[in-house]
């Protein structure tokens, strides 16, 4: 039988988590309001790109109306919101495909380039932060600097920058799409070795910009907790090195990064954004920009969903990463 302090954890718990989601459907339902009306409202019209600049005030009006185009917005807005409900994404104006085929051939590419280098940029960076901590001032300072600008760097600016160096100057990478125009006659090895060396550009490219962010949180919360009575108390039972860095200072530093991580998740699909439509990496970030580039309203009015939709599930999953972690924040 559970007892009384497991019953109420839970239940507090529990209450949590379900303020937590009815917060997070109200900020997706603003944020898809939003971009919806915006979208309908910036210049440009969908029928003029497909139909091309020789089509007839006629030809536009019937086109307009084939797409739904010609109905109040509001109308537009209520009718997509039903079908999104139900499952459907609706058609791609550019490509008439179906939104969600479209998008669920593009994730795979953009899954595997955002959790590989969520991982590798928190390791990256929880290492640098653990030797800033125990480096010169100087060199501390330095390694500072390094990292935010990293942090603050234009993610399509750093991933040009790579480009020139790795692919132009020293001819190390290859700079666009995800395989060679050859591989499908390489052996299955080769098909891998070519495979990571497209993926080796905006990998590098997102794992750096990451980790700048990780070392600074994870080198300011090192310094907060280096300096609490705990490990004072620690140094005077004689404890040193790499025990009070294992025992006392990681594991109390790690719960901010927690909240970190649960938030770095949609941060690095919105920068993976850029960098796929840098290197031409077929993900969804590269489909989402030759949308908005088309007016294809469907396609990013589902890709602005997803997106919101991660942002909720991070800030859900990080609160109760810090809550889980932290014993004083379960009842916050």
């Amino acid at each position: 039988m559970a007892s009384a302090p497991g019953v109420l954890h839970i239940a507090c718990m529990m209450r949590r988590v379900i303020s937590r989601l009815l917060a997070g459907l109200a900020v997706v339902a603003g944020v898809v309001a939003l971009t919806f009306f915006l979208l309908h409202l910036a210049p440009g019209d969908p029928a003029r790109h497909l139909a091309g600049p020789n089509a007839s005030a006629a030809q536009l009006a019937e086109l307009r109306r084939g797409l739904g185009l010609d109905r109040p917005i509001v109308v537009q807005f209520l009718r997509w919101v039903g079908q999104a409900a139900q499952g459907d994404w609706g058609t791609s104006i550019a490509t008439g495909r179906p939104v969600g085929a479209m998008l669920g051939e593009a994730w795979p590419a953009t899954a595997t380039l955002v959790s590989v280098s969520l991982v590798l940029s928190y390791l990256l960076g929880v290492l640098i932060g653990l030797a800033q901590v125990r480096l010169p001032r100087w060199a501390d300072g330095a390694v500072t600097l390094g990292s935010t600008a990293l942090f603050a760097m234009p993610g399509y600016w750093l991933g040009i920058l790579l480009m020139w160096l790795l692919v132009y100057r020293w001819r190390l990478l290859p700079a666009f799409g995800m395989s060679g125009l050859d591989a499908e006659f390489l052996s299955p090895m080769s098909q891998l070795a070519d495979r990571l060396r497209h993926l080796a550009l905006p990998l590098i490219t997102l794992t750096l910009l990451g980790a700048g962010g990780a070392a600074r949180f994870v080198r300011g919360a090192l310094v907060d907790v280096r300096s609490a009575a705990f490990v004072t108390a620690a140094r005077a039972r004689g404890l040193h090195g790499r025990a009070i860095d294992r025992r006392y200072l990681l594991r109390n530093a790690m719960v901010p990064v927690i909240t970190l991580l649960g938030l770095s998740l949609p941060a690095l699909f919105s920068g993976a954004v850029f960098v796929e439509a840098v290197f031409a990496w077929p993900g969804v970030g590269r489909v989402l920009v030759e949308a908005v580039q088309a007016r294809d309203y469907p396609v990013v009015m589902a890709a602005a969903t997803v997106s919101a939709i991660l942002v909720v599930t991070g800030n859900i999953l990080a609160d109760l990463g810090l809550a889980w972690s932290d014993p004083r924040m379960r009842n916050a």
